[in-house]
């Protein structure tokens, strides 16, 4: 008997899972925001900190370095407080659509945010969760929302529902 699954273990009968990390800077009622640019994805669109986890790197490791990377803050992980996870997929899709996104939140950081990428953003700002701008990636409006009215957040999200 082993402890780790055989590495043939159903290899295309079951769904391999795109990880990303998101991290929801909150200052007050405000939230930290940057217009996506050259990424290929909703570039033009509004979105927080975020992106892919990497081979060997859990999603609190993912969310910390993608905060410094993209805007400059040294967050501790302990600082991450968990929103929600989002399971993102298309029926019947390719594999690039079939995805897990790892919401965290974070109110306690070092360093001002600054735009750090400029390959990969055009624009950082500050937003009133009241007054957000258009557009926002959707399923990240979706989740800024629910922060906007108050209310409870699923521990896990499913898309489509």
């Amino acid at each position: 008997m082993t402890d780790r699954y055989s590495p043939e273990d159903h290899l295309g009968e079951r769904t391999s899972l795109i990880a990303a990390a998101y991290v929801v800077l909150r200052r007050g009622d405000e939230v930290l925001l940057q217009q996506r640019a050259g990424t290929g994805y909703r570039d033009g669109y509004w979105a927080v900190l975020a992106g892919h986890v990497d081979p060997g790197e859990s999603a609190h490791e993912a969310a910390v370095r993608e905060a410094h990377e993209e805007a400059g803050v040294t967050i501790d992980p302990a600082a991450l407080r968990p929103l929600t996870t989002l399971h993102r997929f298309e029926r019947g899709g390719p594999a690039v659509e079939q995805r897990v996104d790892f919401f965290f939140e974070a109110t306690q950081w070092s360093d001002e945010p600054s735009l750090r990428e400029a390959d990969k953003a055009t624009a950082m700002r500050w937003f009133a969760l009241d007054a957000l701008p258009d557009p926002v990636v959707p399923h990240e409006l979706d989740l800024l929302r629910l922060l906007q009215a108050g209310a409870t957040v699923p521990p896990v999200i499913s898309l489509p529902l």
